[in-house]
């Protein structure tokens, strides 16, 4: 079935500058009851996502899976969970998004699939060496008897990268045999990249979906399809990128844009093309720049101001860089400050300033208790960061519930904790639960509105931030984000600005080429308007100045 959207919304180039809703569909809303989100609750919500303005939905993953990585396991790549739908559910969704003006994105997960999956039980019951095991990554075991892994490589979620099976086949059933690689967790096997079955299998899905009216596809993990398998492994006891030249062994080789070259073969098949974004947590900006070529998907994340610290000096130097890196390429740049692998912004601004990664591991731990957050001032960070971000050219990828202002959950019962890095770590790193609590819609009702009971519990204080409670009311998060959508809209322009500020101030100052203006107030005391601005062109405040002043870590916006 394939869905078109109205002609609201026709240039191909929509994606550029658009502002985009990442769903995560288990916490976003309940129709049936069950207490996991589905397809058919985030149809009734269309409403509220056509009032929020965005102009495009991102879906994480719906497909068949187990959750051993919330959905990241994927069984079926060409089908809908059934306890999140069906696929006329799904062609459902899409017709009402389109119908409201909202494109459909939906993340693909290249990198591993499920244990589940139909290959990988096919590896599993076939010999060493069958066609069956060439489409994942199986190797013989080092030591006399093959007893250790092939390789020193860890496991994002903690431990190491390889599990050995029990062979169903061949000569030594029934014995341990082989091992397999998966770079996440156990139930996530490795796909070899280098088999023609393994890339010509995913063109099939993108064509899939394609056929079914979406827009776009966001990549997971698009920086490591491509790995240096040869015999022998290379050592690599850390999972960062520490070379630039394309040939570490796991991640960003030279050789994955061969693939994704193949997927803008597929993606250009479309009138108009289909958009694409690529996950590449690449530290060197000019290979990032690679996978945002319009030879390959487009565009690719940046997570720069998503990992900076709320200060006037950074986001600066980081949106005239990322801008540069944008215009270099070809591609629009991408802006992002929270998503379903990280905690919530306004919890990271509530912490000491200078809290590191592995501060924000403790403090989780410490079920958030200590250090103890400036809620307040977390907020108020937050806020004016969206203000700042959303004024940038390129698009903006928003975070479901951060309209609402919602924290992190920081103290889920360790009962509840459903992320495999928790398991992996024996219970030394929380994981990214806290940011997937379901949705507050309404404050007095059951479950705040969700449906069943949330397979995650949702705090009390959740009630405070509940879509109702906000709805309607002046200065509230959810009708600053609001508005604030509804005024990019209508002063969108050219993808360039202009500073007017000096580099090093406190009040960072940026004019769109229409005359459109953002500032921002990054210290925590109230600074003096600029004496050119005119009060009556402010249209949009972070939060309340008093006359003549920019308040403390607030942002406005002037229109021309």
């Amino acid at each position: 079935m394939s869905t078109d959207i109205p002609s609201t919304h026709p240039d191909a180039n929509w994606w550029r500058q658009a502002a985009v809703y990442q769903i995560y569909p288990r916490s976003f809303s309940d129709a049936n009851g069950d207490g996991m989100g589905d397809l058919p609750g985030v149809t009734a919500r269309m409403g509220y996502l056509s009032e929020l303005g965005i102009d495009a939905i991102w879906l994480s993953p719906f497909y068949p899976s187990a959750l051993a990585d919330g959905g990241y396991d994927v069984d079926d790549y060409r089908n809908v969970d059934p306890r999140l739908g069906s696929l006329d559910d799904f062609d459902a969704m899409v017709a009402a998004a389109h119908a409201a003006g909202i494109r459909v994105i939906v993340d693909v997960v290249p990198n591993h699939s499920s244990n589940r999956h139909e290959w990988f039980k096919a590896a599993l019951t076939s010999a060493p060496g069958s066609p069956e095991r060439a489409r994942y990554q199986f190797f013989d075991g080092l030591g006399a008897d093959g007893e250790l892994p092939p390789s020193d490589w860890p496991s994002h979620f903690g431990g190491g990268a390889w599990t050995r099976v029990v062979e169903q086949a061949g000569p030594n059933a029934g014995s341990l045999g082989q091992w397999y690689l998966h770079l996440f967790a156990t139930e996530q096997p490795d796909f070899n990249w280098d088999h023609p079955e393994v890339r010509e299998d995913f063109h099939t899905t993108l064509r899939f979906w394609a056929d079914r009216g979406v827009d776009g596809f966001r990549v997971d993990v698009a920086h490591g399809l491509a790995k240096d398998m040869s015999l022998p492994l290379r050592s690599k006891p850390e999972l960062e990128i520490l070379v630039d030249d394309g040939t570490d062994p796991l991640f960003d080789r030279d050789d994955v844009h061969e693939i994704f070259a193949g997927w803008r073969t597929v993606l250009n098949e479309y009138d108009p093309p289909k958009a694409a974004v690529a996950e590449a947590w690449v530290p060197f900006t000019e290979r990032r720049l690679k996978y945002a070529r319009p030879t390959e998907l487009g565009q690719a994340f940046n997570f720069d101001l998503l990992q900076a610290p709320f200060d006037a000096a950074e986001f600066r130097s980081i949106a005239e860089k990322c801008l540069d890196e944008a215009a270099a390429s070809g591609a629009s740049s991408t802006w992002v400050f929270s998503n379903h692998d990280v905690i919530r912004h306004p919890s990271r601004y509530a912490l000491p300033d200078g809290s590191t990664l592995a501060d924000l591991e403790a403090w989780l731990l410490a079920d958030g208790a200590t250090p103890v957050p400036d809620l307040p001032r977390g907020l108020r960070r937050a806020r004016a960061a969206t203000l700042f971000m959303l004024g940038l050219p390129g698009s903006a990828y928003l975070y479901q519930g951060e309209e609402l202002g919602l924290f992190e959950v920081a103290d889920l019962p360790a009962a509840s904790l459903q992320d495999p890095t928790w398991f992996r770590t024996l219970h030394k790193v929380k994981g990214r639960d806290g940011c997937r609590v379901p949705l507050p819609w309404s404050s007095g009702a059951a479950n705040f509105g969700f449906g069943g009971t949330p397979w995650l519990p949702q705090p009390a204080w959740f009630g405070e931030h509940a879509a109702d409670v906000q709805d309607g009311v002046a200065g509230s998060t959810l009708e600053m984000y609001r508005s604030a959508l509804d005024w990019r809209r209508k002063l969108q322009s050219a993808e360039s600005l202009e500073w007017l500020s000096e580099p090093g101030a406190s009040v960072v100052r940026y004019r769109r080429p229409n005359g459109w203006e953002v500032l921002t107030n990054f210290a925590a005391v109230p600074a003096a308007l600029p004496a050119d601005v005119d009060p009556a062109k402010v249209v949009l405040s972070s939060g309340a100045s008093a006359d003549g002043t920019v308040g403390p870590e607030t942002t406005l916006w002037l229109a021309p």
